[in-house]
């Protein structure tokens, strides 16, 4: 199964991102924007982070807003050094395809993580985090931009991952069908198709 090859690869992985040659400026520009467009008048809710991974650098953001933090990510040895750094987390380990939750989420994060789901699955999984947020709730996720869907296995990070992307076209149709509206779309590393979408549910 796919997604036990990403756990594999994960838990392998994971003390490279503790790693001091970790750039630890990845994504704070970008989440900081998508944290502007969260209603002020309102305070607390939970946010969730998608594949949360061990670095923890977006938590003080997140804390800023009054948000409670919860993380789920399927590699088990992420979470152990998760628990270790920012004990005061709730953690799942778990398969986000089929992660079942009762609470909706003020603010949601799925920073390079959705893009190792199976491309078949990626649809299904995007409603269904749209779904889950609150009332002017918003979600910031990282896809491949491309203009139509692909598919392929990398092993730059040292092992062989699976990476997939619905394309530029099509992630706009879920965003659409969701009821959800775009705020926000960059290309933050071009030239590489780095793709930054920020997404809201009407208040």
């Amino acid at each position: 199964m796919q997604h036990s090859i990403i756990a594999s690869a994960y838990d392998m992985l994971a003390p490279d991102w503790l790693d001091s040659r970790f750039n630890n400026a990845n994504g704070v520009a970008q989440h900081k924007r998508a944290l502007q467009f969260l209603d002020r008048q309102t305070s607390g809710g939970w946010a969730l982070s998608v594949g949360c991974g061990c670095n923890t650098r977006f938590n003080p953001l997140l804390r800023e807003q009054g948000l409670s933090l919860e993380g789920v990510d399927i590699s088990e040895r992420m979470l152990v050094l998760a628990r270790n750094a920012d004990p005061e987390v709730l953690l799942h380990h778990a398969d986000i395809c089929t992660w079942r939750t009762d609470r909706t989420y003020r603010f949601m994060s799925a920073w390079d993580s959705i893009w190792h789901v199976q491309l078949e699955q990626q649809r299904a999984l995007m409603l269904k985090l749209l779904a889950s947020l609150d009332r002017g709730g918003v979600l910031v996720f990282t896809a491949g931009g491309f203009d139509g869907p692909s598919e392929h296995i990398d092993s730059t990070m040292g092992t062989e991952v699976y990476y997939s992307t619905l394309g530029i076209p099509a992630i706009l149709e879920v965003i659409q069908e969701s009821g959800c509206a775009l705020r926000h779309l960059e290309f933050d590393q071009w030239p590489q198709r780095h793709l930054v979408v920020v997404v809201q549910r009407a208040a």
